[in-house]
């Protein structure tokens, strides 16, 4: 145990310091983690609405074997690619829709010209 006032106040503030400089750190360094905007529970949610809106498509046997990529930020989905009608195309909207925590989906999907 330091006896001595003076070098007792050193370590202290030196301790108080270091502590201050700990908890800045930490705070900057977890901003730095979620650059993207979103939290990892968001990230989890936007996965789990893409794999369902993916197992949609692949269930509906007008769309199955169609090129369509899902993308979702936030609970904004974006499909892009192609269908074979715009009734398809409107079917599978509809339905992404209505998955939990969806907030819009935005279709850019067009219709492939048949050969």
């Amino acid at each position: 145990m330091i006896k001595h006032p003076a070098k007792r106040r050193r370590h202290m503030k030196n301790f108080v310091l270091l502590t201050v400089l700990m908890i800045f750190g930490a705070a900057l360094f977890s901003g730095c983690a979620s650059m993207t905007g979103q939290t990892a529970g968001e990230k989890i949610d936007d996965a789990t609405i893409t794999s369902e809106a993916n197992a949609l498509i692949v269930k509906d046997p007008d769309a199955q074997f169609l090129k369509i990529n899902v993308d979702t930020t936030h609970g904004d989905v974006v499909l892009t690619g192609f269908v074979n009608s715009e009734e398809t195309g409107e079917r599978i909207e509809g339905k992404i829709k209505q998955i939990r925590g969806v907030k819009s989906v935005k279709s850019l999907l067009k219709v492939e010209e048949k050969k």
